[in-house]
């Protein structure tokens, strides 16, 4: 698996702000793999998102230090457009991806495939296996306005899925979500992981990262103060020092150890709970 994206001590500054919402920050995204991006609201999460899809300098102008670079070339220098056939971005509120100039979510999907002219018979072909994918297809003919939160997202997702990118950012998908919207979404982010596409999510429910990703980055103050395989990062305890929220099962983990109980690891995860928990109980 190759390097996809990397950051090399990267510092940006948004205008008239004197202040950098991101300091020498460094990284690297392989390809095929899943990160979560976790930390406390104003860590610079959505700046780095921002950064990765090439908004920020691109769009937000601003001051950009060090390279952001995606398939070896910096973002800077990719043309207009170019970097979305790429990367799709999924924002936080799906309401701000909604194009606003279609009255169907058929056509609402379609949008960006016919603004990159991919023929029409190609076009209805690829909306139709998407909108099976993310299970949408009864909400084809429905004005996108009309869909709830969750229907919403999923849309969301749909059109940024039928672009076919190598590369996903999605930003926060279920801060507005109920539980069973978040599941309906989780679902659809599961299908492009096995799909072997390269995810980053931001995302403040961390029991969905530690079930999901393969690595994980936390922020703080603009920087990346640990980052590693998900089960090491989310089960160490520090983190919530800085502010950063662990997973129910880690905190669970972590008291239980406390208390006396010998556990080998923290568990992370329910599926790692239940199994410590038999093992030691012997049920």
């Amino acid at each position: 698996m190759g390097v996809v994206i990397e950051m090399k001590d990267v510092t940006y500054t948004y205008p008239l702000s004197k202040t950098p919402v991101i300091q020498g920050v460094s990284l690297k995204i392989e390809s095929g793999r899943f990160y979560g991006v976790i930390g406390e609201n104003g860590s610079g999460k959505t700046t780095l998102c921002n950064l990765i899809r090439g908004f920020a300098p691109g769009f937000y102008k601003g001051e950009l230090k060090g390279q952001v670079l995606v398939e070896g070339k910096p973002t800077i220098e990719y043309g207009e457009g170019e970097l979305s056939l790429r990367i799709g971005y999924v924002f936080q509120n799906p309401f701000n991806q909604i194009s606003g100039v279609k009255d169907t979510v058929f056509e609402e999907v379609a949008f960006g495939l016919e603004n990159f002219g991919v023929p029409a018979d190609e076009i209805e072909e690829r909306v139709v296996e998407v909108m099976k994918l993310t299970k949408i297809e009864e909400l084809a003919e429905k004005n996108p306005f009309a869909l709830s939160g969750g229907q919403q997202q999923r849309a969301a997702l749909a059109s940024i899925i039928v672009l076919e990118p190598d590369i996903l950012v999605i930003d926060e998908p279920t801060s507005q979500l109920d539980p069973e919207g978040t599941e309906s979404v989780f679902e659809i982010i599961y299908e492009m992981k096995k799909a072997r596409k390269t995810i980053l999510l931001v995302e403040h429910k961390t029991d969905l990262i530690a079930e999901y990703a393969d690595e994980v980055f936390v922020m703080s103050g603009g920087r990346i103060i640990k980052n590693g395989l998900t089960q090491d990062v989310l089960s160490d305890m520090s983190l919530l020092e800085s502010g950063v929220r662990l997973p129910r099962m880690a905190l669970l983990g972590s008291e239980l150890r406390a208390r006396g109980l010998q556990l080998p690891y923290i568990p992370v995860t329910e599926k790692q709970g239940v199994e410590l928990l038999r093992d030691y109980t012997g049920r």
